[in-house]
């Protein structure tokens, strides 16, 4: 299925929402730690994506998977790298701490692109990646000082994988190749859980866990993913990665009523900052487009 480019960005944005409902998600678990947490995820991921992938694409999604190169494999080992990484990461550090982590995908997806494939990234979205990634370091400039070094590092490697898999999917299609990348996304589940199996034990998780973490491996990790590469399609690198911003905003919304955060005035005023810059950034874009 071919999107349009505003129907990509709101796809985007359903798929930001469901993102942003890891963090809140983690805070209710009760044994489940660190690998457990991954794998238990991943696994309910790529059970879903074996029947989710045939149903939409037949038997010849795995013939892709066979056949997709370098690139299609490339990409699975990004989606493997940020599905591990960011359940460990709220495991080791503050949900507000990732976030923050997440927010220099924008800037690391605009230089990768550059360096590697040569795309020039328009004014208007180094304006918005600046203000965005200027009202979030301000929505948590109070949390980062007690985050832990860990944590951080860990959640690091998430816009880092990203920033390549977007720029991967870019460059595919700037070239006029004929590649899904959808099957990636089943293969980087595969990879995480296979990675974590043996980290995981001794199992601690109960079927409260299990029933949360299995939500999520579906509903916050599966279908959107599988969406964001259908997007992939049609929006540029350094747009996409700018769109998962909002992933922050509904992370602090999301941890505000299920878990009883209430955001300080410095999170709605940065939030405000950043929306606007998406809002803003759009809007031109449509209007390049209209002319």
């Amino acid at each position: 299925m071919k999107l349009r480019h505003n129907q990509a960005v709101f796809v985007m944005v359903l798929v930001a929402l469901l993102w942003s409902t890891a963090g809140v998600a983690t805070r209710h678990l009760e044994f489940a730690r660190s690998f457990e947490v991954t794998f238990w995820r991943a696994l309910f991921a790529a059970l879903s994506l074996l029947l989710m992938l045939p149903f939409f694409q037949g038997r010849a999604v795995f013939l892709k998977i066979r056949h997709g190169g370098a690139a299609l494999w490339l990409s699975g080992v990004c989606w493997s790298v940020m599905f591990t990484a960011y359940m460990v990461a709220f495991t080791l550090t503050t949900v507000g701490n990732v976030l923050v982590t997440l927010a220099v995908g924008p800037l690391l997806t605009a230089v990768v692109a550059r360096v590697l494939i040569g795309y020039r990234v328009p004014p208007r979205t180094w304006l918005a990646i600046l203000v965005a990634g200027a009202g979030i370091a301000y929505m948590f400039a109070s949390q980062v000082g007690s985050a832990s070094l860990t944590g951080s590092l860990v959640a690091l490697s998430i816009p880092i994988a990203a920033a390549i898999n977007w720029t991967i999917s870019q460059h595919v299609h700037d070239r006029g190749q004929d590649l899904d990348l959808v099957p990636a996304v089943l293969l980087g589940a595969l990879l995480s859980t296979a990675a974590t199996c043996t980290l995981a034990y001794p199992f601690q998780a109960t079927v409260h866990d299990v029933t949360i973490l299995g939500l999520l491996g579906v509903f916050q990790l599966a279908i959107p993913c599988v969406l964001c590469m259908m997007c992939a399609r049609v929006l540029h690198a350094p747009e996409m990665s700018l769109l998962q911003l909002l992933e922050v905003i509904f992370g602090i919304l999301l941890a505000w009523l299920g878990a009883n955060e209430v955001p300080a005035p410095t999170v709605l005023l940065g939030g405000t900052l950043v929306i606007g810059a998406l809002v803003a950034n759009e809007w031109f874009a449509w209007k390049q487009k209209a002319l």
